[in-house]
């Protein structure tokens, strides 16, 4: 179990006054954690809304992350020790950038083992396309489960050298996905030790994938199929124990500080309150926030340390452990949060591995033709922001217009859909294939169906099915609604108009949204129950065709959503 720095100073001041045969020395264990890499194989600019980046205020605004970089700041940590681990806590590919997720994130599968990640926590978007797509991500080959070519420059894709994790994901007949946990052993003879790493994603997967990739599929309690295995693991005489878990907390903690987890509230607390006492680490993910927490600070019988590095591997969390062969005593002498950088002299500077650099730079040229091909124009910077935003009703737009020949009167777009904002680069308004991209890099194809009036509010309604992180749809042109979110559930959309007209809760409207909404995604439940559906193009094609005609698009009015206690 961890104990502070200053506890594990006493330990060893009590040991040596004791008269008895020496113990063998403490094994002292690198730990490399990360999470949410998302394809990032360039640098890219830091996200995160929590204000300044150190605690003494400093100001950084240079690009971060990036795989030939973080290569570098990996290795250089991981020879301050000759033994190691790199963990990471999901979402290490999909939802990333064109020069990954045009070929399929196999890149990022590849760069991650010249960098020597370990293991690798699954994720909601290691989901993205489905069981069997993951599966070859992990083993290798060229087998098609989707719209794009496998293996385009590397024939054959050879798979990951390091191992996913998913120990709470069973198939159909109860057999596991892939494997719950791997262990590392360090040190030889009375000071050998092992480190257990147990990997999961959240429970809440079926909602965030398309439901017909992970079909059978089951997805289990978080605590309980962790604890199911502490005993297990202890058993075969495992000194430590790591969970990777793609959940997080909702708030950024402070900067480099293991006593303050700034108000660190969120999905993962639920879990951690109920997670076994003998969990020594925590490296967690998903909310893209950025942390090193003392968890102790909320319940003392569980002093285990919690990590997440926020966004695209532009931090790392940098953690020393020792562990007591003797007792079995896990504690973390030193844990840092490492910017991972190159450019400003101000903070420490790592050099892009070469290697690394010139494995990219192929997916660059490969890619560089599809990324600068002219897509359209628009009226002038479109970002997501607000509740409602005019990013979002430009893509409602599109796909309302790309599916009126299958009788659509509505579209709806979910926030989580939209990965980037768009901005144009020039005057005129001209935007790139690969800006494009970045806003919707999932393929989704969008389907139509018909829904009654009712079936429209009480999809509306239930954005708030989580009333702290609610899900606002955007809305096509010609749909306007009131949304007050002081009412109670059933009660929070009011004043549904098409085209002026108040929606009839008994008549039939034809309705367009993407297939992952139209699973169920995001909770939207109401969206599943037609079975008469009408498939129609890919919503990338349609956004596409729809900034590229009449000579651009004007960026939409946000007044489709009047809001009420926002």
């Amino acid at each position: 179990m961890i104990r502070p720095l200053f506890a594990s100073l006493l330990a060893f001041g009590l040991a040596a006054c004791a008269s008895v045969a020496p113990s063998p020395a403490p094994v002292t264990v690198r730990i490399i954690a990360i999470n949410d890499f998302h394809g990032n194989l360039l640098p890219h600019k830091r996200k995160s809304d929590a204000g300044p980046l150190t605690p003494d205020g400093s100001a950084f605004d240079s690009p971060v992350g990036g795989a030939a970089v973080l290569a570098t700041a990996v290795r250089q940590l991981r020879a301050q020790n000759s033994d190691s681990l790199v963990i990471s806590a999901g979402d290490l590919i999909s939802a990333s950038p064109l020069v990954s997720s045009l070929f399929l994130d196999e890149p990022s599968v590849e760069v991650m083992n010249r960098i020597g990640l370990d293991f690798n926590a699954v994720g909601n978007h290691e989901l993205d396309r489905g069981w069997r797509e993951l599966l070859r991500m992990q083993n290798g080959g060229c087998e098609q489960f989707g719209l794009r070519q496998p293996c385009q420059i590397d024939n054959p894709f050879r798979g990951a050298d390091f191992q996913f994790l998913a120990a709470n994901v069973t198939m159909p007949d109860g057999s596991a996905l892939l494997p719950a946990y791997g262990i590392r052993r360090f040190g030889s003879g009375e000071r050998e030790v092992a480190v257990a790493v147990i990997g999961l994603p959240l429970r809440d997967v079926p909602a965030l994938v398309p439901p017909a990739g992970i079909e059978g599929l089951r997805f289990g309690d978080e605590a309980d199929a962790v604890n199911a295995l502490v005993p297990r693991l202890l058993e075969q005489g495992v000194d430590a124990i790591v969970v990777a878990i793609h959940q997080g907390f909702e708030r950024d903690g402070f900067y480099d500080s293991g006593d303050d987890c700034g108000g660190a509230i969120g999905p993962l607390d639920d879990i951690l309150k109920r997670l076994d006492p003998r969990v020594d680490l925590v490296i967690s993910g998903h909310t893209h926030r950025y942390y090193i927490c003392e968890y102790s600070q909320f319940d003392p019988a569980r002093d285990f340390l919690v990590t997440s590095t926020g966004y695209g591997s532009g931090m790392v969390a940098d953690l020393v452990v020792t562990v007591d062969p003797a007792q079995h005593d896990v504690r973390v002498k030193a844990a840092e949060m490492v910017l991972v950088q190159s450019e400003d002299p101000n903070f420490r500077r790592f050099a892009p591995d070469p290697e690394i650099e010139a494995y990219v730079a192929r997916y660059q040229d490969a890619s560089r033709a599809a990324s600068e091909r002219p897509a359209g124009r628009i009226s002038g910077p479109a970002r997501e922001d607000g509740w409602e935003n005019a990013l979002g009703n430009l893509i409602a737009d599109a796909q309302l217009a790309a599916t009126r020949a299958n009788g659509a009167q509505i579209a709806f777009m979910n926030e989580g859909g939209v990965r980037a904002d768009l901005v144009p680069e020039s005057a005129d308004g001209a935007v790139t294939f690969g800006q494009i991209y970045a806003v919707q890099p999932f393929g989704n194809v969008l389907v139509t169906m018909d829904l009654t009036g009712a079936q429209i509010a009480a999809a509306l309604d239930q954005q708030f099915t989580m009333p702290d992180s609610p899900e606002i749809l955007s809305v096509s042109e010609g749909f306007t609604y009131t949304l007050d979110r002081t009412k109670p559930a059933g009660q929070r959309v009011s004043d549904l108009r098409l085209n002026g007209q108040p929606i009839d809760p008994d008549a039939r409207y034809r309705v367009t949204v993407n297939n992952f909404l139209a699973g169920g995604g995001d909770r939207f439940t109401v969206f599943s129950q037609p079975e008469d559906k009408t498939i129609g193009p890919v919503d990338l094609d349609a956004f596409e065709a729809w900034i590229d005609g009449e000579g651009g698009r004007e960026l939409p009015a946000t007044d489709r959503i009047t809001i009420i206690g926002e």
